[in-house]
């Protein structure tokens, strides 16, 4: 476990940054750069591979805003949102949440927002991902009563994801 905890501070200061395909974690360590997706995927791989059983990799969608997730507030402010749910993906590890994405500048955590958590495979960050955090925007959108499209959401969403890689 020590040896995976070395990895893991190794990881942590990895340059955030989306790579060319999502959904290879191999890709964290060619490209040196990494989302919470591709860093969790290529850990959870890597404790797969050791048989450390304690470390499960989840998928949450939480309550995405200012307060959680520094440098958001403008985006959704610029479109009327309290906030929008977005998908994050972190380790578990005897139980106890293990995010080597998130910095502590934040005034609460996510996890103290989260909306769904399910557990996942390092396989499953790209279209299953996407797929579930597509699902929940749409249901989200119908019981909200938003007036905004999926696409229209998305791509806000996004924005707000440019605006946290500045």
């Amino acid at each position: 476990m020590n040896n995976f905890l070395l990895l893991c501070n190794y990881l942590k200061n990895v340059p955030y940054g989306r790579t060319a395909d999502r959904s290879k974690y191999l890709s964290v360590l060619t490209e040196n750069k990494g989302t919470c997706s591709t860093k969790h995927a290529f850990l959870k791989q890597v404790a797969i591979e050791n048989k450390q059983d304690t470390v499960q990799f989840f998928i949450g969608i939480y309550k995405m805003n200012e307060a959680n997730t520094k440098g958001v507030g403008n985006v959704l402010k610029q479109y009327n949102l309290e906030y929008i749910p977005e998908a994050h993906t972190y380790l578990k590890v005897n139980g106890v949440i293990l995010d080597i994405t998130r910095t502590l500048v934040s005034k609460e955590s996510f996890n103290n927002k989260l909306l769904l958590e399910t557990e996942i495979q390092p396989k499953g960050i790209g279209d299953y991902k996407i797929q579930i955090h597509q699902n929940y925007l749409k249901q989200w959108l119908l019981d909200e009563k938003i007036t905004y499209t999926l696409d229209a959401i998305w791509n806000i969403r996004e924005l707000c994801i440019y605006a946290l890689s500045k």
